[in-house]
């Protein structure tokens, strides 16, 4: 019981160490959106079932001698696979530069998928198929005693596992570090079940009782299968979906999708503990409870703090999960088809990810899945309480099935809109809206750009001030103070800005001036450029204005590999996603990049308006390794005043180049003194440390 116990929780706990542990490593290279953990979510359910069907194939259709041989030697295929590949990457799990993606204006999925599938595919599949395997070998071997605990115990072993990484092994290992500690445990891991399964293998007690067992009772129904995935797909589609809404609409906070997740496996260690946890008539009250506490929180969104909204959602997904995943323990068949029941739950959960990932993109313009899954719910909940549909699996199959497409439909003839709004869109990197604004203070009507819940520009209709500069980047801002009273400006002045937004810092241009903008959104470059009308900025502007469609930080390292040094006079940083910014963009590798496309002279302004994060230290300790002088600008709103607060960050190599007296007299040198803050590399960052 213990050795089975022990690889159940281990292969569980590697599990959800490499989930954060590989997103915070490729999420530099694909942008730093949240929509990179959602991608990468769809693969490991991918993988997750791939691994339950290997499990499944493995039961059902090989000899129980060859099983143990079998599965043996594919765990030491794996492990010396891992291995391999530190000969040749900084560590077993984290691939070299060379794999980096050249995105361009395509979607990184695709790219996404070969990296996951390359660095952590094999041990990773490997791992998937231990829980449901161990627990069938462990039913035959002693069918007297239940696997439902050894189930619960897999995901407190998961749940231990994605919470240990941002508290204990972010702040204390390197990603490098990481990656060989990992395939450590994973190559003891590999020992421990291959001697387990040889054990078994060789023990004649497992083979007669497959024997026995086979014909003692009759396999599922294909309703009852049916009904297994859907069970399994809506808590998935919650899941994904209340992440989106969370991470996207209501507040980008580090690791905030720790939080949707954990409650997600917490309802399974609940549900299948063997406990009193699953009771239909608590449940349906506790979630027609938070029903409505949800919708007193989506009508009051816009003025409701985020932390009360944050606290709603989590309460019903773990209300929507303990009713879908207690659904699914109560329906739980016999030990010998124990396989059968894994693998299609699994299978719901990915093909919820799929349709979250790869469907709702296209046939919603918003986050409407979150509404289906709580519909979808809502019919768990009803066919439950009938006690005729009780032992009538295809009715409540063919009831849950025919509710999901009916909700699907419904959603896109009936919902698929935002109010006021002019223009929508949803990709890869979240949904982007375009809404008519009327100035608070008189001064006339215009349009604004919103990108989740943060407004990424705002231009004036009125022809009088329609090049004048808005939101963070009006004229007393930071990039302001910089842009408009540089020496340069009108005399081949050459500006660089990461992220595009409504195109707003062209309208600084004078001719002669070389404006160069880097966005990974392909549906922001249409807009900025005029799709729709909305906006001219960089259409009006004197400058010679390019946008280079790609992740900022993989252009610029392409352009210094090619010898092309923009060399210029002012680099702006302005590449948040809502409230975030991307933690690449501010590594010392990443200064090391800024500093080779500066001119000797040149000005790094980077915005670091932020409600969660104070990245002053960070970017204090990286003037201090490069030599760099600092000041930072706070921006605060006046009476009558149409501009947005902003902070923002002033370097440069040489401090005469800060010596704008416009700049000096609203700046103020930052004392780091007293800062503690370690560095921050490409290998090393912890956002616990700056939340304010």
């Amino acid at each position: 019981m213990i050795i089975f116990a022990l690889s159940i929780f281990l292969s569980a706990f590697l599990l959800f160490q490499i989930q954060p542990m590989i997103g915070k490593f490729l999420l530099p290279w694909f942008g730093g959106t949240p929509a990179v953990w959602s991608t990468a979510m769809l693969f490991f359910q991918a993988l997750l079932t791939g691994g339950y069907a290997y499990a499944y194939w493995l039961i059902g259709r090989i000899r129980a001698e060859r099983q143990g041989r079998m599965h043996a030697a594919l765990l030491g295929v794996a492990a010396l696979f891992v291995l391999a590949l530190g000969l040749f990457w900084p560590s077993p799990i984290t691939p070299s530069a060379a794999w980096k993606p050249d995105i361009g204006a395509g979607t990184p999925i695709p790219q996404l998928f070969l990296l996951l599938t390359v660095s952590v595919g094999l041990p990773y599949f490997m791992l998937a198929s231990n829980g449901p395997l161990m627990q069938a070998w462990f039913s035959r071997l002693f069918p007297t005693q239940s696997y439902a605990r050894l189930y619960s115990l897999s995901n407190i072993g998961s749940l231990l596992g994605l919470l240990v990484y941002p508290i204990l092994t972010e702040p204390w290992l390197t990603l490098r570090a990481q990656g060989w500690s990992w395939a450590i445990g994973f190559v003891l891991f590999a020992l421990l079940v291959g001697w387990v399964a040889l054990r078994v293998g060789r023990t004649q007690a497992a083979a007669a009782s497959v024997v026995s067992a086979a014909a003692s009772t009759p396999k599922p129904s294909p309703s009852m299968l049916g009904l297994w995935i859907i069970l399994g797909a809506t808590p998935s589609i919650f899941l994904l979906s209340v992440t989106n809404q969370i991470t996207q609409e209501v507040a980008v906070i580090p690791f905030l999708w720790i939080l949707p997740l954990a409650l997600y496996l917490l309802s399974f260690i609940l549900t299948f503990s063997d406990g009193p946890w699953v009771q239909r008539r608590l449940y349906s009250l506790l979630f027609a409870l938070a029903s409505l506490a949800m919708l007193w929180v989506l009508i009051n969104a816009a003025t409701l703090n985020f932390m009360i909204q944050i606290a709603v959602y989590s309460l019903l997904l773990f209300l929507a999960c303990m009713i879908g995943h207690g659904e699914l323990y109560l329906l739980r068949p016999s030990a010998e088809h124990l396989t059968s029941f894994y693998l299609m739950v699994s299978v719901g959960g990915a093909l919820g990810g799929i349709f979250v990932n790869l469907i709702a993109p296209y046939i919603f313009t918003g986050y409407w899945e979150f509404y289906l899954a709580w519909l979808l719910t809502i019919v768990i909940l009803i066919v439950s309480l009938l006690p005729r549909w009780e032992s009538r699996p295809q009715v409540r199959a063919g009831a849950l099935w025919t509710a999901f497409i009916l909700a699907i439909l419904g959603i896109v003839l009936g919902m698929n809109s935002y109010s006021n709004a002019l223009f929508v869109h949803r990709n890869f990197y979240g949904i982007l809206r375009v809404k008519e604004w009327t100035s608070p203070n008189g001064n006339g009507a215009g349009y604004e750009m919103i990108h989740g819940v943060t407004v990424h520009g705002v231009q004036y209709l009125t022809p009088a001030l329609r090049d004048q500069p808005t939101t963070y980047f009006v004229q007393d801002s930071g990039a302001g103070l910089v842009l408009l009273n540089h020496p340069k400006r009108g005399q081949g002045l050459r500006v660089g800005v990461l992220g595009l937004g409504a195109g707003t810092l062209a309208s600084y241009g004078q001719a002669g001036d070389v404006y160069r903008f880097y966005e990974i959104n392909p549906t922001v470059v249409d807009i900025a450029e005029g799709q729709g009308g909305y906006f001219s900025f960089l259409e009006d502007s004197p400058a010679d204005v390019t946008v280079v469609t790609d992740d900022a930080r993989l252009a610029l390292e392409r352009e210094l590999a090619d010898g092309q040094s923009q060399n210029y006079d002012v680099l702006v940083l302005d590449t948040f996603s809502s409230d975030s910014i991307p933690v690449h963009l501010v590594t010392k590798e990443a200064f090391a990049l800024y500093l080779g496309h500066l001119a000797p002279d040149g000005i790094l302004v980077a915005h670091i308006s932020n409600r969660h994060l104070d990245l002053k230290p960070v970017f204090w300790q990286q003037a201090r390794a490069y030599g760099l002088s600092m000041l930072v600008v706070d921006r605060f709103v006046q009476p009558n005043d149409d501009g947005f607060p902003s902070q923002w960050v002033i370097l440069a190599r040489d401090p005469a180049s800060l010596q704008i007296p416009a700049l000096q007299a609203r700046a103020v040198t930052f004392d780091g003194s007293s800062v503690s803050l370690r560095l921050w590399t490409d290998d090393y960052s912890n956002l616990f440390q700056i939340l304010k």
